[in-house]
């Protein structure tokens, strides 16, 4: 990277990295709380996964049209913040004897409501930091670092859970989000005086969506990941109430499973600039995405045993190199081939749509649980997986080689 971009990047990278630490414990301790602390339903537990993406729903496509007509570090720097007052509130009702479910839900609401800002910001301002030409390797870097984070953070939070309780290590994840605010603040970016609004709401919405989904590769890759997205909320629901209850994991061996994800994570972001510029970005997001149905299989199928706890930490490994190829590629791809002032739309309508699916993912996941069990809701997940899969791999996709 150029010199005169490296300080900027870096500072942007270990703000990431810090802010992937808190939430990989905080991936830990969720679970623990809702689970085991408080007792709740499959159905609760659903609500609970799919409240921080509710927002996502309702403010992302509007989000995404202020996004670019504002400076995108602060937008980035202050949902930070708001993240951060957000998960400091959960631990103070808990020693209040007052959290509650319903509590929780709000509460992850008003995440979630910052994180659309956040996520439209973040992934708008990278290309400011780096020219187009390295923003896979940007991408991947930034994926190596919240492998890693994946590593440690599930290892640590485990840990942590079993001195503090759950309730006090989301404190972690609050004061990561405070540092990661106050490394945005320190960065110096060129941005360019945004242009001011002079068409009405609707009609710039409407220009992010017709670029996301008229794009002749993009289109069919923003369906492709909307499924994926809906599959993988049904899954992670039923995989918590697989692990923590069925199976009887500890903390710790749950902190582990995300850890092992963590390492193959990393591995596959290390090899993404490899194996995107060897085969192309279609083929390897293509190849990748056709891990998820065997990795969730592997866990359906999984026995209740010692073995089936094998069979979920090699499921989820695969899982994890799949994820570490395809996602610097795919970011990069996107953000090469999307125009500078229809970033902030784009992103965000693609992250509306990709967490609207997850959190109805995760209710229908919870109910689907309570009525035919995790086995049935991980088979039923698989076929949304391979549906995923089938309209990447039949797009013009599959012949896309370039970035651009």
């Amino acid at each position: 990277m150029g010199d005169g971009i490296r300080p900027a990047f870096a500072r942007y990278w270990v703000a990431a990295g810090l802010s992937s630490i808190g939430s990989a414990i905080t991936a830990i301790a969720m679970p623990v709380l809702v689970v085991q602390l408080l007792g709740a339903s499959p159905f609760e537990v659903g609500v609970v996964n799919a409240a921080q993406f509710v927002p996502y729903a309702a403010l992302g496509l509007v989000a995404g049209v202020y996004v670019d007509h504002w400076r995108r570090k602060p937008v980035l720097m202050w949902a930070s913040v708001g993240r951060a007052l957000c998960l400091g509130l959960v631990p103070i009702l808990w020693l209040a004897d007052a959290l509650q479910i319903w509590m929780l839900v709000v509460t992850l609401l008003a995440f979630g409501a910052f994180s659309v800002f956040g996520f439209a910001a973040t992934q708008s301002l990278l290309p400011r930091l780096v020219p187009s030409e390295q923003l896979v390797a940007a991408n991947a870097r930034l994926d190596q670092a919240d492998a890693a984070a994946q590593t440690v953070g599930p290892a640590i939070g485990g840990g942590l859970i079993g001195v503090l309780g759950a309730p006090a290590v989301i404190v972690v994840d609050a004061i990561s989000y405070l540092v990661e605010a106050v490394l945005i603040a320190s960065i110096h970016a060129p941005e360019p005086r945004p242009e001011p609004r002079t068409r009405n709401l609707h009609h710039e919405i409407g220009e992010g969506l017709k670029w996301t989904y008229h794009h002749r590769t993009l289109g069919p890759l923003a369906a492709s990941t909307h499924i994926w997205f809906l599959a993988n909320g049904a899954a992670m629901t039923a995989l918590s109430l697989l692990a923590l209850r069925s199976m009887g994991f500890t903390a710790y061996a749950f902190g582990m499973l995300l850890t092992a994800f963590g390492v193959a994570s990393l591995i596959g972001a290390s090899l993404a600039p490899s194996l995107g510029g060897r085969l192309g970005a279609g083929r390897v997001i293509i190849l990748a995405r056709t891990a998820y149905p065997i990795t969730w299989m592997l866990v359906a199928w999984a026995p209740e045993s010692s073995l089936g706890g094998a069979w979920i930490f090699v499921a989820l490994g695969l899982q994890g190199i799949a994820a570490g190829i395809e996602n610097a590629n795919e970011m990069a791809y996107w953000q090469t081939l999307t125009p500078d002032r229809l970033l902030g739309r784009v992103n965000a309508t693609r992250r509306s749509i990709n967490q609207t699916m997850a959190a109805l993912g995760a209710v229908l996941g919870g109910l689907y649980i309570g009525a035919f069990g995790e086995q049935s809701t991980l088979a039923t997940s698989v076929a949304g997986f391979t549906l995923a899969v089938a309209i990447a791999a039949s797009s013009p996709l599959r012949r896309q080689r370039r970035y651009g």
